[in-house]
């Protein structure tokens, strides 16, 4: 069955994409369910801030399911950036929405984007990453972990490597522990492929490294901003689940996981 849990339309402040565009997308391709995980933060300095309209959005979701309910299972979810800062003002705004699901990221470090602190940090951008991840995982009210390693995606486009999993696997490790502990997941998330990255992210060690500690939970999603590439690369992350031990992925209804079995 596939599913892809990672997708952004116009209620993102970074997509175009109209979320019935999507769907009729996700159909033709044989997707038969589909989260939409908006960008959201209450951060007034974060890029992703005061862009999205919860009304909206949910009469988009409310349409979606009207009209291709029969075709395809549309499930709501948001993506949070740095969800462990301003943790009451989260709980404020979003604790009368009944999402289904909720992914949390790091996009800044100290209030700075991703890019940006990397320039500054040129030595330490890695661990402070994975740190700020470590802190994350250890307080947020989230459901799955979003693109664990993203900072590679920027060290590659400023010409630095992609890091060295073994340097860093004690503290991936301490992430992935944390997350197993408090219930939290990890995704496949295919927009690496579709770049200059050449790589999903997380990398397949990190993604081996969580089943063989246990972690179970695991989600697929394009992390697509456009209609046209609504499930690209959810294959590909299939074979990737399997190859590291998974024989299942998770689907969610009211930020419960049931696992579905990989095919």
């Amino acid at each position: 069955m596939y599913m892809d849990y990672h997708h952004h339309t116009n209620n993102s402040i970074d997509s175009k994409a109209v979320m019935q565009e999507v769907c009729e997308q996700a159909i033709s391709r044989g997707i038969k369910e589909i989260c939409f995980t908006e960008h959201y933060s209450v951060n007034p300095v974060a890029p992703t801030y005061g862009h999205m309209d919860f009304a909206k959005y949910q009469q988009d979701i409310k349409d979606s399911q009207d009209a291709y309910g029969d075709r395809l299972t549309i499930k709501m979810g948001i993506e949070l950036c740095e969800p462990h800062l301003m943790m009451d003002v989260y709980e404020q705004k979003l604790s009368s929405i009944p999402f289904d699901f909720i992914m949390g990221s790091v996009h800044n470090i100290g209030n700075q984007k991703l890019r940006l602190h990397l320039r500054a940090n040129e030595e330490t951008f890695y661990d402070d990453y994975f740190s700020e991840m470590y802190k994350l995982v250890s307080d947020a009210d989230i459901d799955v972990l979003a693109h664990i390693d993203l900072m590679k995606r920027y060290a590659v486009q400023e010409g630095h490597e992609v890091y060295v999993f073994e340097q860093y696997k004690d503290q991936i490790a301490a992430v992935l522990e944390k997350a197993i502990q408090r219930g939290i997941g990890i995704e496949i998330n295919t927009s690496g492929l579709r770049s200059s990255l050449g790589e999903a992210l997380p990398t397949p060690q990190i993604v081996s490294l969580y089943h063989d500690l246990g972690g179970r939970i695991l989600t697929l999603g394009s992390d697509s901003h456009k209609a046209e590439t609504v499930g690209a690369g959810i294959q590909e992350a299939a074979q990737i689940a399997k190859q590291c031990g998974f024989t299942h992925i998770c689907q969610f209804d009211k930020r419960e996981p049931r696992l579905v079995a990989l095919r």
